[in-house]
């Protein structure tokens, strides 16, 4: 009876490289609930280019499942972990999760980034996105939505429309980061 009353949490799973679609859909046919978000990349070919679908977060892929109960997860082909601290699976904040999920259904252009821990915290007023939160970059004269996964160090960019973006105060964040959350701010991205 005490099982009923737990509740599901989001895992990222570490797998083998290029395993990543084999391993969701080995989930998704046991009905786990899984998640790989993808985006289009270029690949060069030997006579063209082709558009291909990639997983924005090579290695891993997000599970939402009872960490008392992994034997089914880590059985799967290509399953080489679940990510946490030392032997105990470390959970992935649901709007982590919830935030990168809205980016990858909103059909703008993304591509994986590097982990940015400080910076402009903003949140998207309009637009698909709109609620998001995340850290606002500038990269080639584009503005970009930084959405990170704090667990895996790991980051994704959204391209957004800069009229789209609203800072947010330092005293209205739902962000616990130490940095921030102090007012201490040693990197301005914009």
């Amino acid at each position: 009876m005490e099982t009923e009353n737990i509740a599901y949490k989001w895992y990222a799973l570490r797998v083998r490289s290029r395993h990543e679609d084999a391993v969701a859909r080995h989930l998704d046919a046991r009905g786990l609930e899984s998640f790989l978000p993808l985006y289009k990349c270029q690949r060069r070919w030997s006579d063209r280019f082709k558009e291909t679908d990639v997983p924005l977060f090579p290695g891993y892929v997000f599970c939402q499942f009872n960490a008392m109960n992994r034997l089914p997860v880590l059985t799967i082909p290509g399953v080489v972990h679940v990510v946490g601290i030392g032997k105990v699976p470390a959970p992935i904040d649901e709007m982590e999760i919830a935030a990168i999920q809205v980016a990858v259904k909103s059909g703008l252009p993304s591509q994986p980034w590097p982990f940015l821990r400080i910076g402009h915290r903003v949140r998207i007023e309009h637009g698909p996105l709109s609620g998001i939160e995340g850290i606002l970059s500038g990269f080639r004269g584009h503005q970009r939505l930084v959405l990170s996964v704090t667990l895996l160090q790991r980051s994704v960019a959204v391209q957004v429309d800069e009229a789209e973006v609203q800072p947010i105060p330092l005293q209205h964040r739902a962000c616990s980061d130490p940095l921030t959350s102090q007012g201490v701010l040693t990197q301005r991205i914009a």
